[in-house]
């Protein structure tokens, strides 16, 4: 079965869901943070606070699908600018203080103002891969 979180409203600029589970696995879309300054919400100026702003927006999708930041098994970081990477993991990695999901980093342009964005795959806090030593049952001999 498959469960899509967020799914667009029709004629939306943007045609995905912020997030899908299946599988017990949690698979979500690349986001940057929020921005809407008719609400008062802006994404950031700096790399740093676009990359702690996009992933609080990141968390909210995990924990809307079930899951959460200590169960992210892989991360992709969407950046614009090259210049912006040291910035960038400077802010990232105090994210996962019980250690880095493993990574990659992509050059991507979109046509907005965005630093940069994230995606990621977690595992969901329910099904059959709750435990990664072998299964539902636990780790196996």
């Amino acid at each position: 079965m498959i469960e899509i979180f967020g799914k667009p409203v029709p004629g939306e600029k943007r045609p995905f869901s912020r997030a899908t589970k299946a599988g017990g696995l949690v698979f979500v879309s690349g986001h940057s943070a929020p921005h809407d300054p008719a609400k008062g919400i802006h994404r950031g100026e700096t790399p740093q606070e676009q990359v702690r702003n996009s992933l609080a927006f990141i968390r909210k999708i995990l924990a809307d699908a079930g899951s959460d930041f200590s169960r992210i098994v892989q991360v992709t970081m969407l950046i614009t600018d090259r210049k912006d990477y040291d910035a960038c993991n400077e802010e990232y990695v105090k994210h996962f203080p019980n250690g880095l999901p493993s990574r990659h980093t992509v050059l991507f342009g979109v046509p907005t103002e965005a630093k940069v964005g994230f995606a990621c795959i977690a595992l969901a806090n329910e099904g059959p891969m709750q435990s990664m030593q072998g299964g539902p049952d636990g780790p196996q001999s």
